[in-house]
């Protein structure tokens, strides 16, 4: 294969729902994941536990800065469509914060946010530079990074939500995008897509036009996550009938 055929096969194709470039990355989160929590539980004690997941959530940071740096080394980088705004993103570069600090009031936002933000991007990826590309392993690890600090701190360091913490993830949530509302204006942008869908398949698509999609998201937020929320529920339950 040749030098351009190799690229053109790899690097100028957007990421296809269901193929290999989308399910082996998740396939080896999903590996690393159990081992990674199940190596912390059982041979690191509180504070190697503390430390293990502050380390990768500085890595999931450093990459989103690196990747960063570098579409402004080539001077691409355009402010109404590269800032860290996006949701995942952003919570890329927040989530050593979180891991530093370990505030029970960050878990309780953060939890519903990456649960029912970054497990839809997983699902249906919107890359549009395949393998080997910066842009694809910056995408891989951001949004499976958040889902296995989300997962380590809930089985590891042994954090639960509460039904309030649906409530407050929410009204945080709308804090977010009324930001994001008044970026998007003073930049022409689109941020967190509030005026126009992305350009790959998503869970929008099935919601109608602007901006009945935006309606239609924000009406599903609070049963969504609720739903995030029931296996707490129902594992507490079980616990106190015990």
């Amino acid at each position: 294969m040749s030098f351009i055929t190799y690229n053109a096969f790899f690097l100028f194709n957007r990421v296809v729902i269901g193929s290999k470039q989308h399910m082996l990355p998740i396939v080896f989160a999903v590996l690393f994941a159990v081992l990674f929590i199940k190596y912390a539980k059982r041979n690191l004690n509180q504070k190697q536990q503390n430390r293990a997941i502050h380390i990768f959530a500085c890595v999931i940071s450093l990459v989103v800065v690196g990747f960063h740096m570098h579409k402004i080394s080539l001077g691409s980088y355009n402010i109404t469509t590269d800032l860290p705004l996006y949701l995942c993103s952003l919570l890329g570069l927040v989530i050593p914060v979180f891991t530093y600090y370990r505030k029970y009031w960050m878990y309780e936002v953060l939890l519903f946010w990456i649960i029912g933000g970054t497990l839809q991007a997983v699902l249906t990826p919107d890359i549009a530079l395949g393998f080997p590309s910066f842009d694809y392993f910056r995408y891989w690890v951001v949004h499976l990074g958040l889902l296995i600090v989300i997962f380590y701190v809930t089985y590891v360091l042994n954090m639960q939500p509460k039904l309030k913490s649906v409530f407050k993830s929410f009204f945080a949530l709308q804090i977010y995008v009324i930001i994001m509302i008044a970026v998007n204006y003073m930049l022409d942008a689109n941020y967190f897509y509030l005026n126009e869908k992305p350009q790959s398949a998503s869970l929008l698509d099935y919601f109608g036009g602007w901006p009945w999609y935006i309606l239609v998201g924000q009406i599903i937020i609070i049963p969504l996550f609720l739903l995030i929320y029931l296996p707490f529920y129902l594992v507490k339950n079980n616990q106190n009938k015990n």
